[in-house]
């Protein structure tokens, strides 16, 4: 009974000992924080002496930041002695030589330990651990190095040199250790390419990864992983050409079905690179209709050719020869349920750049009648069709689509676009009343798009019909805007120029300046826009446009003329004026990037 008891007294004061020491180690952390490291280092002293070797880190630690570099180096030096073979001790004897500024003695300690590496895995590992866990990254690294020549294997520890290597920034090493890593390893290429994305600054290491890479395919020209990372590379350096170039060479060896190219041209199309695109295109379709990515490499010509055309980057005669396009792959495939997105597009690019009219709107009345085509792609048709008709002329047959669409898919987006299109169709024939009861509605819309939209519009009419309740200036401003949506721009500007001239003392101008803005940007004129955009921004700082004419001149300044100082400006403009602003959470992220703050910052 008295032994019981006598145990229990033991363990109740070694756990009253324990619960006062970590009571201590708190309060000395605290200090510390608090900037009070003697304190700090009185509590991690006592505990030391209390419980020699637990509290070690911390009072050897707390004596370097005090620069009491003779006692720890006394401490640890015992410690030394009474476990030789355990080399984290070392390693802090080597940190505090260090932090004096005995380097060599530091150094002499580390490449002993170098020198006597065991010819064990494990142990080499956690050597390099503790060099890691004592901020040394250099001599980490130089353990692993040497570990491979005493295990004798140059694969040996390569996920560790990829760590320390990209802690370090290191890009020379890094660079070299994927590309030893990938050609055994090929399905890490995309590690390797987020990894170098990462470190790599600008054109100098991309050229240095170039010329390592030109090295080793001329050594191993069979190795297809250099080759595959080489295209990755043109694609960084917006080389797109030689990008392909190096990717179809590198096809025509494997003699594949080219569907790493179908995958290349979408990044290509993502970069506006199309020309590019549509070269990779047209060698998958040379492979023949036997080649499973035919169809679709026949589809995303098309589509690339569109884009082509839509971004403003074409020549006339590209527009003819994408028509033929179009109407060669409905020959070929017929107009079915499959090819209606091929119609829907042949009648937009008829209806909007050619101005074919009649063409386009029969194409559509025929696709909107193919049966089992899929419901959103109906109603979507529906809706252009709708669009064709209004700017044909046919207003009455457009708002029947319209209000079509907006009942068949209730308390969804397509309803909403549905009803908005309705508005704006109102807006444009001068039924300002019925427009504005319709954008009543809308601007609680789910999609924030046409909910901005939708205010803005209402806001236009409001501001313009509350002097002149007909709005008989408003009428012919909204009839600009219907040439605007048609793109006919001639028309558009000498119907705007009008205005003034028939109603000298409207008060559209910055409507009317916003208006011919866009005409300019719809033409790609960048530069010609932006005078327009600052008299919106300098002379109407308070009015509908000023928060968009500001946001749109820093998205010219960087993304078209490539002023990435003055688009700062006018980003930071949107944070510190517009508050409230639909673009204030845009433009603070585009501000902080380009300020060089980081992404996710």
């Amino acid at each position: 009974m008295r032994a019981l008891l006598n145990t229990v007294i033991i363990v109740l004061v070694m756990a009253t000992r324990l619960f006062a020491q970590d009571n201590d180690l708190q309060l000395a952390k605290q200090y510390a924080s608090n900037g009070e490291p003697q304190k700090a280092l009185d509590i991690y002293q006592k505990l030391y002496k209390q419980n020699n070797e637990g509290y070690y880190s911390y009072y050897v630690n707390t004596l370097i930041s005090l620069k009491k570099f003779d006692e720890a180096e006394s401490v640890v030096k015992k410690l030394v002695r009474k476990h030789p073979n355990e080399n984290q001790y070392q390693i802090t004897l080597g940190t505090v030589y260090t932090q004096e500024g005995n380097l060599s003695k530091a150094d002499a300690i580390y490449d002993n330990l170098i020198k006597n590496l065991p010819a064990d895995r494990n142990e080499i590992a956690m050597l390099a651990g503790q060099f890691y866990q004592s901020a040394n990254l250099d001599y980490a690294i130089k353990i692993f190095q040497q570990g491979r020549k005493t295990l004798n294997s140059n694969e040996a520890f390569t996920y560790e040199l990829i760590n320390l290597y990209r802690f370090k920034r290191d890009k020379i090493n890094l660079t070299e250790e994927y590309l030893n890593f990938l050609p055994a390893n090929p399905n890490f290429i995309a590690q390797a390419e987020n990894a170098f994305a990462t470190i790599y600054e600008g054109d100098v290491d991309y050229n240095m990864l170039k010329s390592n890479l030109l090295r080793r395919i001329q050594k191993d020209p069979q190795q297809t992983i250099y080759a595959e990372l080489l295209t990755w590379q043109f694609m960084q350096q917006k080389e797109f050409d030689l990008a392909l170039n190096q990717a179809l060479a590198l096809s025509r060896r494997q003699n594949d079905d080219g569907t790493n190219i179908f995958e290349l041209c979408r990044t290509l199309n993502s970069n506006e690179a199309y020309d590019a695109a549509i070269r990779g295109y047209e060698y998958i379709i040379s492979k023949g209709k036997t080649s499973p990515m035919y169809i679709p490499a026949k589809i995303e010509l098309i589509n690339t050719k569109n884009l082509k055309v839509t971004s403003g980057k074409y020549l006339p005669a590209d527009l003819t020869g994408l028509e033929q396009d179009y109407n060669d792959l409905l020959t070929e495939f017929g107009r079915n349920n499959s090819t209606v997105f091929a119609m829907q597009k042949l009648a937009n690019l008829q209806a909007f750049k050619l101005h074919k009219l009649n063409e386009a709107q029969k194409l559509l009345e025929d696709a909107v009648n193919i049966p089992n085509s899929r419901p959103e792609l109906l109603a979507s048709c529906k809706l252009d069709l709708g669009d064709i008709y209004l700017i044909n002329k046919q207003p009455w047959e457009a708002t029947l689509l319209y209000s079509q669409v907006e009942k068949d898919f209730p308390n969804t987006d397509i309803n909403q676009d549905a009803k908005f299109r309705n508005a704006k169709l109102a807006y444009y024939t001068g039924d300002f009343t019925w427009a504005k009861g319709q954008l009543n509605v809308l601007k609680a819309a789910t999609s924030q798009l046409i909910a901005n939209d939708a205010l803005n519009l209402q806001l236009l009419i409001n501001d313009n019909t509350a002097a002149d309740s007909v709005g008989n200036a408003l009428k012919i401003y909204a009839r600009a805007d219907l040439l605007i949506f048609a793109e006919q721009p001639e028309k558009a500007v000498m119907t705007l120029d009008s205005i003034d001239k028939k109603f000298p003392n409207n008060s559209l101008r910055d409507d009317i300046l916003m208006s011919k803005s866009r005409i300019l940007i719809q033409q790609k004129n960048y530069a010609a826009a932006v005078p327009l955009l600052k008299k919106i921004a300098d002379g109407h700082p308070n009015d509908l446009w000023a928060d968009d004419a500001v946001f749109m001149l820093g998205d010219i300044y960087e993304n078209r003329l490539d002023d990435k100082a003055s688009a700062k400006v006018w980003y930071e403009k949107i944070v510190k004026n517009y508050p409230g602003s639909l673009w204030i959470n845009e433009a603070r992220k585009r501000f902080r990037l380009l300020r060089g703050d980081k992404a996710d910052s």
